[in-house]
């Protein structure tokens, strides 16, 4: 079921639907918890938890997207909440004023049951990744759960690349991550499992076995890899 969740192949809304499902179904979340969707975009994950969870946060760095859904669904959902990260892109966000590496969360500790990213990790280099671990750990609850995406390397997907079978072969190694395009290596950016798990032990983050691997190394759909974790208690 978690291939409905990261393949761009899929239709807004069925992307949308299968984030609710499997947040539900593999995750817990019930209707009296507030939750964090990083990176939120166009209100896609957020619209098909209209009256599934108490309070949602959403934060993106395109100012565009979060007027569109301040002005969309927040006039109408008051207990949705969108912010403007703070971040610089040079793409969608040239005037911010952080990096991705110093950015803080502009939420306390302790205020999430559970926290999503989906399609995040698969454009962020390592020293921005890691700092977004340590805000995740930071604002969840202590149980609280977290679902992130990637793209996993081990023995398996690294198979299936030197065969050919996947989307793609990630032949760009950099400092602590590995790029398919050398020049823009945020268009899509892949870790070894080891070093993700790591940052799960680092953190606090007690991930659940086993990975739900996505078939991104062995078809030409590109689902991705889930993790699920929760934050020790």
């Amino acid at each position: 079921m978690w291939h409905l969740v990261t393949s761009p192949e899929l239709d807004f809304k069925v992307l949308g639907e299968g984030v609710r499902r499997f947040l539900v179904e593999e995750c817990g979340l019930k209707p009296h918890e507030t939750i964090l969707d990083v990176g939120c975009g166009i209100g896609r994950n957020a619209v098909p938890l209209i009256g599934q969870v108490r309070e949602y946060y959403g934060f993106d760095i395109m100012p565009d997207a979060i007027k569109w859904c301040q002005k969309n669904i927040t006039r109408r959902h008051p207990n949705f909440h969108f912010h403007l990260a703070d971040i610089y892109n040079k793409s969608y966000n040239p005037a911010g004023n952080y990096q991705a590496s110093e950015y803080e969360f502009p939420y306390p500790d302790g205020t999430f049951d559970l926290v999503f990213l989906i399609s995040i990790f698969t454009h962020m280099l390592p020293s921005d990744v890691e700092n977004y671990f340590s805000e995740i750990a930071r604002v969840l609850k202590p149980g609280g759960r977290c679902a992130i995406s990637f793209l996993l390397l081990n023995d398996e997907a690294r198979k299936n690349i030197a065969t050919g079978q996947g989307v793609f072969d990630f032949k760009f190694e950099l400092d602590g991550c590995y790029a398919q395009d050398e020049a823009v290596p945020e268009a899509a950016i892949a870790y070894d499992e080891e070093r993700i798990r790591g940052l799960y032990e680092k953190y606090g983050l007690k991930l659940r076995e086993p990975i739900l691997y996505g078939s991104w190394s062995s078809s030409q759909i590109q689902s991705q890899d889930i993790v699920v974790a929760s934050k020790v208690e």
